[in-house]
């Protein structure tokens, strides 16, 4: 009888130490889900392509900028992206403003960018572009929706902003013509994540392209 309860003892001290360490595992798994900001989650959601929730998370106002330039909602991207300081800001700020249309704005806001930051090549074609359709815009008169503009002109970059620009980082799209819609779906990938990061991606008239067209599955 006595050994039977001993034995009693051994099994319900290692059941009760087995229980304590599923506690402790659950208890450190609890703490880091707490321990993730806000700005962790919407980065997630970003991740995922969940650009609305992304956005909705977001609190750094530069990161929930980039979540609604990713929406397509361009207006309160550049709202956004006009009150934060810096060159990347002042960049992206530009960005949408030509997506909206508004060129002359835009050079405007590409000089503000090259004043905290002097020739930066990103900044430097892009006003270039931006010019030139704001020069066609008034010499054509009214809205360019679905006018062409020559592929020649368009330089993208495809580097980091910490890396160093070189001929061999830049591609020029020729043979074609981007129509404006073509034209947002390239630089709308030119808008950075993060305050020194731009996204990889290779810019080509090709991938523009299908960027435009439907998925087939949907």
């Amino acid at each position: 009888m006595s050994h039977s309860r001993r034995l009693f003892k051994r099994i319900a001290t290692v059941l009760t130490c087995i229980l304590i360490l599923f506690a402790l595992i659950a208890g450190f798994r609890n703490r880091g889900a707490f321990l993730v900001t806000a700005d962790q989650h919407g980065q997630r959601l970003l991740d995922r392509g969940e650009f609305d929730a992304a956005a909705e998370v977001f609190e750094d106002p530069f990161r929930r900028a980039v979540a609604l330039s990713r929406t397509g909602d361009f207006k309160r991207a550049a709202s956004m992206f006009s009150t934060i300081p810096g060159p990347e800001a002042a960049f992206n700020h530009a960005n949408m403003l030509v997506m909206l249309g508004e060129y002359e704005p835009a050079v405007k806001r590409y000089d503000r960018a090259l004043e905290l930051r002097p020739d930066w090549q990103p900044a430097v074609k892009n006003r270039a572009i931006a010019a030139g359709r704001a020069a066609r815009l008034k010499t054509e008169g009214g809205e360019m929706t679905g006018g062409k503009l020559g592929a020649d002109e368009i330089v993208f970059d495809q580097t980091s902003s910490s890396s160093n620009s070189s001929d061999d980082n830049e591609e020029t799209v020729k043979g074609e013509s981007l129509s404006d819609s073509e034209l947002q779906a390239i630089w709308l990938r030119q808008v950075q994540t993060t305050p020194r990061d731009f996204l990889k991606s290779k810019f080509s008239f090709q991938e523009a392209m299908r960027d435009q067209e439907p998925a087939d599955d949907e």
